[in-house]
């Protein structure tokens, strides 16, 4: 056994198996990140679709409040003016 790994770890087909494996591991790892790294950026731009869309209705929302009538004499006003 102990000529076995001595042979395995001397022999130049052993350093030759062992560097292609050390190099289709980083391969494989760099590929999983690559993934990863695309997720989170597409969930990242979804995120931020969503919130442009709310900030977008929340806008609305403040220039429609701002518009409003401030009171009933007003309210009336516009209403008899056709104006609302």
């Amino acid at each position: 056994m102990g000529a076995l790994i001595t042979w395995l770890t001397g022999s130049r087909f052993a350093l030759a198996v062992t560097k292609w494996a050390a190099i289709a591991l980083a391969v494989s790892l760099f590929l999983l990140s690559l993934r990863r790294s695309g997720e989170r950026a597409g969930r990242l731009a979804e995120r931020l679709e969503n919130r442009e869309k709310v900030n977008e209705i929340q806008r609305k929302m403040l220039a429609a409040a701002a518009r409003r009538p401030r009171d009933r004499d007003e309210l009336v006003e516009r209403l008899r003016d056709g104006r609302f």
